[in-house]
């Protein structure tokens, strides 16, 4: 009797004593000799890099007559000056948030080495280049694509979709067609055009049959939905009355019509004299600016 009483106690603490091993966090057989598993790594946001911003202080920064940044891109205009001086393009005392001439010829040289030339390697940044830049870096926000060439009016000059677009709300505004004497992507097609209309962006508008009123509101429709516009006259230069329209921020604007843009920022006419604006005086907008508003 004793000894089976002796056999039921060690059996019974045996049992009582499975659970408690377990609580206290004993390890299972499945588990025994591996170490806890590693918490998932969460890799950091990069930061962000609004490609509004700095391809609108490439266009006004290097047209200053002083060192002052563009509203919104100084962030921006950092990363990239970073990422170029990462790759020895670019000296670190003009890593200053400012996108002037230096950094203007850094990031064309920056173009030239993934292959691009001409037109293509300006010193304004479009999508491809910006983002390969940025690789493990920043992340670009706010794109901007010009888009394909396409003929404005089916078969009128070329102009990229963006381009088009613009044109297009620009008729509405004024309640009338637009009519192109010169289109885009034309170089060396008009020798008095200084190059304005080699790349894209730029176009030229009739103003045949318009009335000084109409002249003076289709230029102002022009400006609000994101151009550079200026109403040119024979006293000028060598040509006849026309309607000069750079759409801001085209990424693929010649560097003669980049200039053009920071001018019309900085209140010039965008000509060799750099004489006042004398167009119509209303707030400056990109055309994605005004699709916003």
């Amino acid at each position: 009797m004793r000894l089976i009483r002796t056999l039921t106690a060690v059996l019974t603490a045996a049992v009582l004593a499975v659970p408690t091993a377990l609580s206290a966090g004993a390890a299972t057989p499945v588990a025994q000799g591996r170490p806890a598993p590693a918490a998932a790594s969460v890799p950091a946001a990069l930061p962000a890099v609004d490609m509004e911003a700095v391809v609108k202080a490439a266009q006004i920064d290097p047209r200053r007559p002083d060192d002052t940044r563009t509203a919104g891109a100084r962030a921006g205009v950092l990363l990239v000056e970073r990422a170029l001086a990462a790759r020895g393009l670019l000296a670190a005392r003009w890593v200053d948030g400012y996108f002037g001439t230096t950094t203007i010829a850094a990031y064309a040289a920056y173009q030239r080495s993934l292959g691009y030339r001409g037109l293509a390697a300006t010193g304004l940044p479009g999508i491809a280049s910006l983002t390969a830049l940025g690789a493990r870096r920043y992340a670009v926000t706010r794109p901007l694509r010009p888009g394909g060439r396409v003929h404005w009016a089916g078969s009128g000059p070329v102009v990229d979709t963006r381009t088009r677009a613009m044109l297009a709300a620009a008729e509405q505004l004024a309640g009338r067609s637009l009519v192109l004497s010169q289109g885009s992507c034309n170089p060396g097609g008009d020798p008095t055009s200084a190059g304005t209309h080699d790349g894209g962006g730029v176009v030229d508008v009739s103003v045949s049959g318009m009335s000084a009123a109409t002249r003076t509101a289709v230029v102002t429709a022009l400006r609000r939905v994101g151009f550079a516009a200026w109403l040119r006259n024979p006293r000028q230069g060598d040509w006849p009355w026309h309607i000069h329209a750079v759409a801001i921020s085209d990424t693929d604007l010649s560097a003669a019509a980049q200039h053009q843009v920071g001018d019309y920022y900085l209140g010039l006419d965008g000509l060799a004299d750099h004489a006042a604006d004398d167009g119509p005086r209303i707030p400056i907008r990109t055309w994605e600016e005004y699709r916003r508003r």
